[in-house]
């Protein structure tokens, strides 16, 4: 059994650990807050945990693991934490700001035979393979859009005159850390890396990108990405060949997708799932890495994809002049 902790109190943490009860071999041991209270609530209907409010102590815990899901500017130095004091790290999305960081602590883990992942739903969904094998009949691919706009439920307090975390530079967030990078993931694997990146970004007034679009030139094809935080997509992606168009109404969750074949006949791909099941899977392969020795071929696939993302998310950032403040 491999105890984890959790660092960070919000709605995705909870979702995790419960994601985690529908699998075997976590147990969820301890969680890390800086306010004791907000600790103990978060524990309180898993059965409770041991309850920290100092990092180093909890870095020095004996659990096993840690699932990180603090503000993205803490990542980078609570994984490398994490990491010295020989805990598995599966970090939320952005795993780092920089592709540099990324490397630096991939190779840190390596050198202590750590697993070291980004909990991005995507490259673990059995969704996935689905949508890769309707690849196929799809023909040749022309043309793809795939695009995450959800009206973020900070935006009202924003509008208020308050600056909520996701909203605010000092955190390294904004709507391409946020949103954007679950386009890029299916951009690259599926398609590689482009030839050329037209990118810009919409800024809201505490300086954060509040939406955005980024057009990924290939030889053969072109591929449109459209991310927002404050408007709502109602259309999902697409994918479009001759042979037949993949929809999917969500490129995150990857669910509900079907394909429409040129004769306008249709066929489901995938189902809808409760969110802790689809965190389930992020949280198995984790469990599966750690217990082969995180030397597996596919959590080195997987961490090869997480770095070129991170590269494109460097590039879009610098062409679109979005800084941060941390």
């Amino acid at each position: 059994m491999i105890k984890f902790g959790v660092i960070g109190t919000g709605w995705i943490a909870e979702e995790f650990v419960k994601g985690t009860q529908l699998i075997d071999g976590l147990e969820f041991s301890a969680v890390y807050s800086r306010s004791k209270e907000k600790g103990e609530k978060f524990a309180s209907p898993f059965g409770g945990a041991e309850i920290f409010d100092n990092i180093d102590d909890f870095a020095h815990s004996n659990i096993d693991a840690v699932y990180i899901a603090s503000p993205n500017s803490l990542h980078y130095s609570q994984s490398k934490l994490m990491l010295e004091n020989g805990k598995h790290v599966l970090c939320e999305k952005p795993i780092t700001v920089t592709p540099n960081e990324f490397t630096e602590l991939l190779t840190l883990a390596k050198s202590k035979k750590l697993v070291y992942m980004e909990a991005i739903m995507y490259l673990h969904l059995p969704a996935r393979k689905v949508l890769l094998d309707a690849l196929k009949k799809a023909g040749k691919i022309t043309t793809a859009h795939f695009d995450f706009s959800q009206l973020s439920s900070k935006y009202a307090a924003l509008k208020r005159g308050e600056l909520p975390n996701i909203f605010n530079p000092e955190f390294a967030t904004g709507c391409l850390m946020d949103l954007g990078i679950y386009c890029i993931y299916p951009a690259l694997e599926i398609f590689g890396e482009p030839q050329n990146i037209i990118a810009s970004s919409g800024f809201l007034s505490t300086g954060a990108d509040g939406f955005g679009t980024a057009i990924f030139d290939y030889s053969d094809k072109q591929v449109t990405l459209t991310y927002s935080k404050v408007g709502q997509d109602r259309c999902g992606s697409m994918i479009c060949g001759d042979e037949g168009t993949i929809i999917l109404p969500s490129v995150s969750k990857l669910t509900e997708m079907k394909f429409i074949n040129k004769d306008g006949t249709e066929e489901a791909l995938s189902p809808d799932l409760e969110k802790p099941v689809l965190m389930s899977y992020e949280a198995a392969n984790f469990l599966k890495y750690i217990e082969c020795g995180a030397e597996s071929e596919e959590y080195e696939y997987f961490n090869r994809i997480t770095q070129n993302v991170n590269i494109v998310m460097e590039k879009i950032r610098k062409m679109c002049k979005i800084e941060f403040k941390c």
